[in-house]
């Protein structure tokens, strides 16, 4: 597989939205839209971004943990510079899972690696950006 990821968007003539996807056929197309209005502005798809690949992580793991996952839910917050640019300062992560086979000290593991050492997305964001994270086991 190479190290390389590729996208295309293209302005769809109205407004601040673009569509795309991965430069492969197959990968559906998304609307990512400056104003907001018709899909997630630029900023929300970094955090749907950050959000999906922890998420990837953890999917991952479970079943090498011997955890039989039936909730993951994900809520990300982020935290922008007032000034140009307007970028993110901190994110928050909030973790909630559900699971036969789940306690905590897994939950912790999974969260923590994928934070740590897994996902390029958040290991990918300038490396003054504080990343905070929160479970909740239900």
């Amino acid at each position: 597989m190479s190290n390389e990821r590729a996208v295309r968007v293209e302005w769809t003539g109205t407004g601040m939205q673009f569509r795309g996807g991965g430069t492969n056929p197959v990968t559906p197309e998304i609307v990512v839209d400056g104003d907001g209005a018709e899909g997630p502005s630029p900023m929300l798809t970094l955090l749907l971004a950050a959000a999906g690949c922890t998420g990837s992580d953890i999917v991952d793991m479970f079943p090498k943990m011997r955890v039989t996952l039936t909730t993951l839910r994900i809520d990300v917050t982020g935290t922008r510079r007032e000034e140009h640019p307007r970028r993110y300062v901190a994110l928050r992560l909030h973790f909630t899972l559900a699971g036969e086979g789940l306690d905590r000290a897994k939950a912790e593991r999974a969260v923590g690696l994928s934070l740590e050492k897994y996902c390029s997305v958040v290991h990918s964001l300038a490396a003054d950006i504080r990343v905070d994270h929160e479970i909740t086991l239900v």
